[in-house]
């Protein structure tokens, strides 16, 4: 059997990297970097100059673009947004993303236990869940990401039907103008636009030469780190790994608010929704217009 000299390298990694993380107190952690585009040709009913869409891009920015901190061991990860000052400007672009935010993210791979802080309108909560493996697919696809030498995978998931960072717009109906203005169902509520798909497929790269079964969010369960995501419009990129830093960190157990399932958590969620699509269109029925803060 011939071995080629690209394996016999990435071998020696492997069992290098192998044997430094299997250390009675081995930790690691990763710099991951987000990104999320948005379709604003399809955004506001077509409605919006070049130039309102490039400021409207501009002041989501921050929103759609973050870094995370993953921290890990053998078996167990924290995963939480980095902390940094907002930019001025982008209180309006708030109105329903502030009052969702996402908290200290906590996996035991070997408990498969997954534990998320969330705070939705003013109420915190602690949305407890099993971790769920995807069916992953081993492509045989490599490529390098910084020293590390990768492997592609590939799952298809299942998309919630609250994910904020899968929603688009509906497909546009092929109708006559004439139709349109007979259509009095219509609204000019945003919310009424958007889609979820119920399904997307997931691309991963991870790399073997860190043999833990962690990865950015809920992703997990392949034989190395993941270092890239590739789901529907979000890319999730490693930047940055330290391997045994000097100060370990304790990776802390999420504990903050009422402690719900996620099912329940989703249904907390969609009743709030359909309670804004209600007042929406209450204000539009009184001549009035939700407007956003500044």
């Amino acid at each position: 059997m011939r071995i080629s000299f690209k394996n016999l390298i990435f071998s020696a990694l492997a069992f290098g990297f192998f044997a430094l993380t299997h250390a009675q107190d081995f930790q690691g952690k990763a710099v991951y970097f987000s990104k999320t585009t948005m379709d604003l040709d399809n955004f506001g009913r077509g409605d919006l100059s070049e130039e309102q869409k490039k400021r409207i891009a501009e002041r989501m920015k921050s929103m759609f673009e973050k870094t995370y901190i993953l921290t890990f061991n053998k078996t167990e990860s924290t995963y939480k947004e980095e902390e940094k000052l907002e930019a001025p400007g982008q209180g309006g672009f708030r109105m329903m993303m502030g009052n969702f935010t996402v908290g200290l993210q906590y996996k035991n791979v070997k408990e498969k236990q997954l534990l998320q802080e969330q705070e939705f309108f003013g109420k915190q909560f602690l949305v407890t869940d099993q971790l769920e493996p995807l069916e992953w697919k081993l492509e045989g696809e490599t490529k390098q990401i910084g020293q590390y030498l990768c492997m592609k995978a590939t799952a298809i998931k299942q998309v919630d039907n609250m994910d904020f960072m899968q929603m688009r717009r509906r497909p546009a109906r092929d109708e006559k103008p004439e139709e349109k203005s007979k259509d009095s169902t219509k609204t000019n509520n945003p919310l009424d636009e958007i889609e979820v798909p119920k399904e997307i497929e997931v691309v991963a790269w991870y790399t073997p030469q860190i043999p833990v079964s962690q990865g950015p969010g809920e992703y997990w369960g392949l034989p190395g780190l993941i270092l890239e995501i590739n789901e529907g419009r979000t890319t999730v990129l490693c930047s940055k790994i330290v391997l045994n830093p000097e100060e370990k960190e304790e990776l802390k157990i999420p504990s903050k608010g009422k402690e719900v399932t996620k099912e329940e958590y989703n249904d907390i969620m969609q009743k709030k929704m359909k309670e804004m699509q209600e007042m929406y269109r209450g204000q539009r029925g009184s001549g009035g217009g939700m407007r956003m803060r500044h």
